[in-house]
């Protein structure tokens, strides 16, 4: 929690005790479904809370914003973005039933009365969204794939509808195709930890 604090000091009381309810609930339900790495579990805060929130220093979401979370797995970055912007709607994807299964027991403890949760495959959502985010489910140019007639026309945030995922080491050949429009973060700008030295975000315009 000592990282959430230190770059977001401005959370409401009810938003720090739903971060700080995250531990004991990951923990619990990993022992059951594993959902984060058993090595992994104990980093929960830096490595899944935190980067996910990377997505909040790349763009603030106005409120009523329609965000769609695709391959979220256990809720990331999904639920950190829920607690972190309880005025916009999140809609978390994912195809494995037991990962959603988990996601949606989190956010049903925490009572997230603005996310909702979806097992299926992306190609198969037909809503609207103004963006569509990710953390390393697949490769931007599938992201873009199967998200594409899924964002809205109709921009109300300081960058325009589209794509906010983020990523690790080597994106050159992947960012590519999208050099024209991509902006590429670096997240170690963000957040000091090494941990972030080699994580980026991408945000991508699709119109």
């Amino acid at each position: 929690m000592i990282h959430i604090v230190k770059y977001f000091p401005d959370l409401s009381s009810e938003q720090l005790q739903k971060f700080a309810a995250l531990e004991d609930l990951y923990n619990d339900w990993n022992t059951k479904i594993n959902v984060i790495s058993r090595k992994d579990i104990e980093n929960l805060y830096l490595h899944h809370v935190l980067h996910s929130l990377a997505i909040a220093k790349i763009l603030k979401f106005q409120p009523s914003t329609t965000i769609v979370d695709i391959g979220t797995g256990g809720g990331f970055p999904g639920i950190p973005l829920a607690i972190m912007f309880p005025e916009c709607k999140f809609t978390l994807v994912d195809s494995v039933g037991k990962k959603i299964k988990v996601a949606t027991a989190v956010a049903t403890e925490l009572k997230l009365d603005n996310a909702r949760f979806i097992n299926d495959r992306m190609e198969n959502i037909k809503d609207k969204f103004d963006f569509a985010v990710s953390r390393a489910a697949m490769s931007l140019e599938l992201l873009v794939k199967v998200s594409r007639k899924n964002i809205s026309k109709q921009s109300a945030n300081a960058l325009p509808n589209g794509i906010i995922c983020l990523k690790g080491g080597e994106l050159e050949d992947e960012v590519k195709p999208y050099r024209n429009v991509a902006t590429l973060y670096n997240i170690s700008e963000f957040f000091k930890e090494d941990y972030f030295s080699t994580k980026k975000g991408v945000y991508l315009p699709i119109k």
